[in-house]
């Protein structure tokens, strides 16, 4: 398998002097090619932090971090702004979908961001709806789906460029129970595809559907192979 994340001594410091935060300490940590992690945590634990380095949201103060072999860590704004929008599809918890806007036209946004000319765009927004069920609700704005509804246009506009990496923080915690579920079938059909899925998350229902569980405590990995069926005794214990 490709490495297709690796953090080496990561930190992330807040703040200077006695006010300083210490949110990330030396993180290391790999994620191969087409994995399906979870990272767990209480709060203040650093999986946020790690989440938004990952994602190129935010650079680490020290260390390394390649992304498909490229050191993105000391990349210029601009620079995290194109491998943001070339590489990564990142899933929240609130959907950010603009109110104003479409489904179809809100699963357009990053094409636009990318240059593609609009008839391009449109027929890879269309499929991308087609994929997560919702092909039937392209004219609709977010105020006219459900919230299920709204999380499965905020996944296809996260995968409409065909990203590496499918970055996912608490994306179910605004859904209830039933639509949750549903929202984790369509995450484990794009993970059989071979995306690649990080995924933030609280619960253990949830964290149990990846691979593997990654858990954060005091800013650094305190276990990296937690096994799906070995969560709840963590959280116990920890």
């Amino acid at each position: 398998m490709v490495k297709l994340i690796q953090l080496e001594q990561v930190s992330k410091i807040y703040g200077q002097g006695d006010n300083c935060v210490h949110a990330l300490r030396e993180v290391s940590l790999t994620i191969q090619g087409g994995e399906y992690c979870a990272i767990m945590g209480t709060s203040g634990s650093g999986k946020s932090t790690a989440m938004n380095v990952i994602g190129c949201l935010d650079r680490p103060t020290n260390g390394n971090y390649y992304l498909q072999g490229e050191n993105v860590a000391g990349c210029t704004a601009a620079q995290l702004a194109h491998v943001r929008n070339r590489q990564i599809g990142f899933v929240f918890q609130q959907f950010h979908l603009l109110p104003q806007l479409t489904a179809l036209e809100n699963v357009t946004l990053p094409l636009v961001y990318a240059g593609l000319p609009t008839r391009e765009r449109q027929r890879r927004a269309r499929l991308a709806l087609e994929q997560v069920g919702l092909g039937h609700r392209l004219g609709n704005k977010p105020t006219q789906l459900s919230g299920g509804q709204q999380q499965r246009v905020a996944i296809a506009r996260a995968m409409v460029n065909q990203p590496a990496l499918l970055l996912a923080d608490e994306p179910t915690g605004a859904l209830d129970s039933r639509t949750s579920q549903e929202v984790m079938e369509l995450f484990a059909q794009l993970h059989q595809q071979g995306v690649t899925i990080v995924m933030v998350t609280h619960e253990p229902d949830i964290a149990r559907r990846a691979e593997r569980i990654i858990w954060f405590r005091d800013g650094q990995v305190l276990q990296e192979h937690l096994r799906p069926e070995d969560v709840q005794h963590a959280i116990m214990t920890m």
